[in-house]
């Protein structure tokens, strides 16, 4: 019995002595182990954070290895972080490198270390989505950051978050420049200051004070606009009856159509947009949005490119609804001239519902959105003269500013959602000065993708016995010359597609115009080089008058 109790205690301490050896052997292994293997540092995730697009990075001896894009995760050490380190250490593959401190935010907010950016152009900021056009902002002027939406892989700011005394905003980086000077620096000065020279000759707005700065006019893939356009003109009546226009237009050359979506007060179809921007103008709709759907998808299916035509600030229906953004007298009552009432270009609410509708009806089956009476009214002179209008011009701009930043901002939205857009200007609008209405064409041109003038002869004043109307060739052949010599006058210019007389004229001695006259009219334009194409002014859409002239249209 004691024997076995002696066996069973040496066993034991043998046991403790094996113990202890094996845990200093395993502390002996731990301290040579680290010396080899140093303890991995403690990390947390942070962001790159740079006024610039991106930041420096340096190796562990300072030597500089690269950068960074602004907004990029990284895995920085904590414990130089929370020392004194000027520059924090950050994973690197199997290493690291170093970011000066000032460049690392915990914060994702706060990786655009940019307080201040400038306007480029002059022209309206817009709310989050994009949608609402907001206060103007003009060339140079400082915008405060208030934050970004949206980074690209290099770290670019895509859109900036911004605030001024007029209101807050966001603006597409590609309308700013991180210094006052750049901003306001001309991309062609000499062209500029072939517009600064013209001044304000009628009212409509000095030259110096609209944009010039090139705009991007891209390709819209899968939606393929003709070099040349030789389109009819459709009414929101005469697209009920696609069938026959498109029996009368097959293997003439006509390659499009324009189709009324909204003329004044004539409207096409019953738009969601109308009923809530519009009601009296939802309630005269000629058709519903199926029938118009169906009609447009026609002219689709047969292979023709399909434009929209949409009057902006001639809009009886919306005056009704809103007298309150209706061209007043001082007390605010609506005024009639030249035979309607006008909602103000100045107005944004107008831009939004003109351009929520624009983009509704792209969607029926349109390539491309024009827009006609993109103006102030052309009688306003005597108001204008006496002081006892109101023009509701909330940002002291020019009408000629107001006309060229409601298609920028239009146009921004069309693009966006794949659709060209074109607008319609006085044949005057080829004369080098801004018109009364504000238009001016090399403002004009370099936004939209088509600018179609409307030289339509018997609009020419008679000169002693000579009627313009009487020689549509020379008549039209004028405009072209002067249209061309304004198309210069852009770097981003539009396709000249104008508008021809396709209806009888209207002023003793009433001259017919056939297949004749309108031939003179084509061939006057290509001569002058408009070659971007003509649609036919006929504002009945007479199917007969269209059969009498389309050999003339090829």
């Amino acid at each position: 019995m004691s024997t076995n109790t002696k066996k069973k205690r040496g066993t034991g301490a043998a046991v403790v002595i094996i113990v202890l050896c094996l845990a200093a052997l395993g502390a002996l292994g731990y301290v040579i182990w680290q010396q080899f293997h140093p303890a991995v540092p403690e990390t947390a995730a942070g962001y790159v954070a740079s006024a610039e697009s991106t930041a420096p990075v340096y190796d562990e001896k300072g030597e500089l290895l690269g950068s960074l894009p602004r907004g990029s995760e990284v895995q920085y050490v904590l414990e130089d972080a929370q020392g004194d380190a000027q520059r924090i250490r950050v994973v690197n593959g199997e290493g690291y490198a170093c970011i000066d401190r000032a460049n690392l935010t915990d914060d994702y907010a706060a990786v655009v270390q940019v307080e201040t950016v400038y306007a480029l152009r002059g022209m309206s900021l817009v709310d989050e989505t994009g949608a609402v056009p907001g206060c103007a902002v003009e060339k140079g002027m400082a915008l405060t950051v208030t934050g970004f939406d949206g980074l690209d892989e290099q770290g670019e700011v895509l859109r900036w978050q911004v605030s001024c005394d007029r209101g807050e905003g966001y603006i597409d980086a590609a309308n700013v420049r991180m210094t006052e000077e750049e901003a306001r620096a001309q991309y062609d000065e000499a062209l500029y200051q072939r517009h600064a020279a013209r001044g304000d000759a009628w009212g409509g707005g000095d030259a110096a004070g609209l944009d010039y700065y090139p705009t991007e006019k891209a390709a819209i893939p899968g939606n393929d606009m003709p070099e040349e356009v030789r389109a009819l003109y459709l009414n929101g009546s005469a697209i009920q009856y696609a069938d026959s226009y498109l029996r009368l237009a097959e293997g003439s050359g006509i390659n499009a159509f324009v189709v009324d979506i909204v003329d004044g007060t004539a409207v096409s179809y019953a738009s969601p947009v109308m009923q809530q921007y519009s009601p009296s103008a939802y309630a005269a709709a000629q058709d519903t949005m199926e029938g118009f759907r169906a009609n447009v998808q026609k002219l689709r299916d047969a292979g023709y490119y399909v434009i929209g035509r949409i009057t902006v600030f001639n809009d009886a229906h919306l005056a009704a609804d809103h007298p309150e953004y209706v061209i007043s007298d001082l007390d605010g009552t609506p005024l009639k001239i030249s035979s309607m009432y006008w909602p103000s270009a100045y107005n944004r609410t107008v831009w939004q519902y003109k351009t929520e509708l624009a983009l509704e009806a792209a969607a029926l089956g349109f390539n491309e959105i024009q827009f006609d009476y993109i103006r102030f009214p052309d009688g306003a002179y005597k108001y204008e003269k006496a002081g006892t209008i109101d023009y509701r011009n909330t940002y002291g701009e020019s009408k000629a500013q107001a006309v060229q930043r409601f298609l920028l901002y239009a146009a921004e939205r069309l693009h966006k959602a794949g659709y060209y857009i074109s607008g319609d200007v006085f044949g005057e609008c080829a004369n080098a000065y801004v018109t009364a209405c504000g238009q001016y064409w090399p403002a004009i041109s370099s936004v939209v993708d088509a600018i179609s003038g409307m030289p339509y002869p018997d609009h020419y004043s008679a000169q002693g016995d000579y009627k313009p109307w009487e020689h549509p060739y020379t008549t039209v052949y004028n405009f072209g010359e002067s249209a061309m010599a304004r198309q210069s006058e852009t770097a981003s210019p539009a396709a000249v597609r104008t508008w021809i007389q396709c209806y009888n004229a209207i002023r003793e001695p009433y001259n017919h115009y056939g297949a004749a006259e309108l031939g003179d009219e084509v061939r006057a334009l290509r001569d002058a080089g408009c070659t971007g194409g003509f649609m036919t002014w006929n504002g009945a859409s007479d199917i007969n008058k269209y059969a009498e002239v389309i050999s003339a249209l090829s």
